[in-house]
Order: structure tokens, then sequence, then C-alpha cells
């Protein structure tokens, strides 16, 4: 298991100071930056995503970055710069990084490359309720097959992410506050916005289930 460093919570404490001072910043108007500047930003990224992009297990749960789509994660880091996606200061990373479009396209490449084991750390005996529910969902309840937007074997494309490997309790924690967190953030219909009414639908026992199989998945 990746253990939480020095670094890394020192890092969390600067950020919820500094993205005060960053204020509306927006790194778009900023020049693209040398590849040292890229290279900085993806290391700052991997103090807290792991070495390999392969997330965090425990106290302050991060996301796999590893094998994500490039969109994808393009979209979330200007998501976080425009105020879209988790307003916590400490992980503003767009706002407070200054990552204009060409290093964030960078940072995105950079992530979708790496492919590291999944850590594989949830309760077994879940897996098969998750299965069902990602490939055929529960009609009953007005919630579609998680593989008919994310791919029979979770990858997902596009602005669609891929769901393969990512960490259990990450993913039980964003479905569970989808709608406070995401799913209210605008009145567009992003992916973010059609995932609303499905993540409200679903049971805490069902998001489980779903967190247990897809983080198993390579």
């Amino acid at each position: 298991m990746q253990r939480i460093s020095l670094r890394f919570l020192l890092r969390v404490t600067v950020l919820g100071a500094a993205g005060v001072a960053a204020g509306g910043s927006d790194g778009a108007s900023r020049p693209a930056g040398s590849g040292g500047d890229v290279r900085a930003k993806i290391e700052y990224c991997m103090d807290c995503h792991g070495r390999q992009g392969q997330g965090y297990h425990g106290f302050l749960t991060m996301p796999r970055l590893a094998g994500q789509t490039s969109t994808y994660l393009e979209n979330q880091l200007r998501a976080f710069m425009e105020g879209r996606r988790d307003r916590n200061l400490f992980i503003n990373m767009s706002r407070v990084h200054g990552l204009n479009p060409a290093m964030r396209a960078a940072v995105a490449a950079q992530f979708q490359q790496l492919n590291p084991p999944a850590f594989g750390s949830a309760p077994s005996n879940l897996a098969a309720a998750g299965a069902k529910i990602y490939e055929e969902g529960v009609p009953e309840a007005n919630i579609p097959a998680c593989s008919a937007c994310h791919g029979p074997d979770g990858t997902g494309q596009g602005e669609i992410p891929r769901l393969a490997g990512q960490v259990f309790s990450y993913t039980v924690r964003t479905l569970s506050t989808w709608n406070r967190d995401r799913g209210a953030a605008s009145g567009e219909q992003t992916s973010a916005a059609v995932m609303a009414p499905i993540a409200r639908n679903l049971t805490p026992n069902q998001i489980a289930a779903i967190a247990a199989y897809v983080s198993n998945l390579r």
C-alpha cells in the first residue's frame, strides 16, 4: 500500500493557503511553458496520486489517474480551474498551479500512458453483484448498465472516464456524493450531468458492489 508522506501533507496544507491567494488566476492566459515546467507539474500530481498514477487508498483517498482517458483528465482539470468541481481549496488544482491548455494536455497524456496494477483491496464478496449491475443495470430503478457508456472492460472513451482499476473507496465516495459535488455543478448536459439521476437512484449497497467490481478490472 502506498504510504502518505510528510511532503504530501505539507503540500495539502500549502495548497489550502495558496488557493486563497490564487483567487481568479486563469492559467489559460499564461504561456505553455517548457518541458521542464510540464514535468514539474506531473511530479506534483504524483506526490498525491502516486508515482505510477495508481492513486492512494486510505486517509485522503486519491483517485487513480493511470490509464484514464486524456479527454476526461483535461476536462476535469479545466473544471477545477473553473470551480465546477471539488471546491475545497486544497484540491483546486488548475487554479493553484496555473495549468494552461497545453500543460493540461501534456499532463493528461502522461497519465493516460501509465498502467500499474490495481490495488485490489475491495471486498471480494461484492464483486459478483457489482458485475451484474455493471453489465445489466437495474432496469426497475432506471439504472442503465455501466458498460453501455464505460465499455465492457471499463476503460471508458473520450469524456467518459475509465473505471477499471479505480480505487474502491474513491468510487464509493464519488458516487455517494455525486449530486452534491458533481451533478449540480452546472446546467450543461455534460457526462457529469447525465450521471446525476443514475447516482441518485443507486443504493449504498449497489454503489459498494459496483466499486468493488470495477476496482479489480484491468
